[in-house]
This record gives structure tokens, C-alpha cells and sequence, in this order.
């Protein structure tokens, strides 16, 4: 091992953090995100900031308290931590990173083929119709606004789920049996009541040509 890989390095966030944050495993880091979330929303939303100026002050109050966190320690004679050493990214993190962003577009792409190639109607009616409101509330909704929603939701929902699964999944398998009864129903009332009707026309025009 070479000794850039021996110095400590600031790890980027995994799959498994960013797990523990929206579950709420982490409360701290939680309520940062939704903090920053919120700051962001309400500056640039509600009191029309600009983006660039957001940045420009959030970057400002960085390197100030970097400053000051730095010349307080120098003033009670502590030797500063290295930040370039801590803030490096390692290739083995980059590729990691990397591999991961790639796995969840796979993954996403695989999830659309499956939803638009899969017999299961109930899945497809049920994302398209997700897409088609999607679309109706951005008629309504900036995407800051749908930006910092899906930030909330995400904080909320998976929690929530991962509290009440087993009541959920049991509400989601009567839905289903519900709906496929219903499409039984009307598979055996009005199309095959159809197909038997375009059968008979078919043979009887048959009939009537052989005659």
C-alpha cells in the first residue's frame, strides 16, 4: 500500500450512509440535511434569492470559519490538521463512486424496460399514472419546489415505510387481489364475451362466401 493510501482521507458518502440518513439512523446528519434543505428552499424561494448569491455567502461563512478555526489554533500553539490530505479522493474511491452512480443508472434503465415489457398491468397503470401526475403538479410547482418535496418526502417516507412495512405490504397484496379480481371479471364479462362475437361474424361470413 503506498503511502497517499496510508494518510487518512475524507471519505465520500456510501450507499449505506446515505441508507442510514433518509431512515433516520443518523439523527444528526438528518437533521442537516433537511436544515440545509429548507435554508435553501426558503432563501431562494420564498425571499427570491439568487443562486449565485446563496453560493457566494455559503462559500464566504466556509473560508471565514476555516480562517478563524485555523488562526484559534495557532494562537493556543495546535499545529492545524492537513486539509489537503483530508479532503483528497483516493482512485479507489473515485472507482467506487463511479461504480455506484453506474449501478444505479443500470438499474433505473432495467426498472423501465421491466415496467414497460412486464405483464403485470396493475405495475404499469400504476407508473404511468404516477408519471401523469408528476406532470400535472409541475403545471403548478417550480422545480426547486419539487426538488425540496422530494428532499422532504424522502426524509419522511422511507422512515415511515420501514415502521409500518408488514401493514403496508399486506394493504398492497389486498389491492392487488382486488384489482386482478376486477380485471377477471371484466376479461370474462366483456372480452371474451367480444372475441366470442367477432367469432361468430367471422364464421358466418365465411359461411355465407362458401355459399
Amino acid at each position: 500500500m503506498s503511502e497517499t493510501d496510508q494518510t487518512y482521507k475524507l471519505p465520500l458518502p456510501s450507499s449505506d450512509t446515505v441508507t442510514d440518513i433518509f431512515l433516520w439512523r443518523k439523527k444528526k446528519q438528518s437533521v442537516l440535511v433537511l436544515l440545509i434543505a429548507t435554508a435553501i428552499w426558503v432563501l431562494l424561494n420564498v425571499y427570491r434569492f439568487n443562486f449565485l448569491t446563496v453560493i457566494s455567502w455559503a462559500a464566504m461563512f466556509i473560508v471565514t470559519s476555516l480562517f478563524l478555526w485555523g488562526n484559534m489554533l495557532r494562537f493556543f500553539n495546535k499545529e492545524p490538521p492537513n486539509l489537503y490530505e483530508m479532503l483528497e479522493v483516493t482512485e479507489k474511491t473515485a472507482l467506487e463512486t463511479a461504480n455506484t452512480i453506474r449501478a444505479w443508472i443500470e438499474e433505473g434503465i432495467r426498472w423501465m424496460f421491466r415496467v414497460a415489457a412486464q405483464r403485470e398491468w396493475f405495475v404499469f397503470a400504476g407508473t404511468a399514472a404516477g408519471l401523469w401526475l408528476l406532470s400535472r403538479v409541475g403545471r403548478h410547482l417550480d422545480l426547486l419546489t419539487l426538488l425540496y418535496t422530494g428532499v422532504v418526502m424522502g426524509m419522511t417516507i422511507p422512515v415511515i415505510y420501514a415502521r409500518y412495512k408488514e401493514n403496508l405490504k399486506r394493504s398492497e397484496e389486498w389491492v392487488k387481489a382486488q384489482a386482478r379480481r376486477y380485471y377477471d371479471m371484466v376479461d370474462e364479462k366483456v372480452v371474451k364475451n367480444i372475441k366470442n362475437k367477432v367469432t361468430v361474424t367471422n364464421e358466418t361470413y365465411k359461411d355465407k362466401k362458401v355459399e
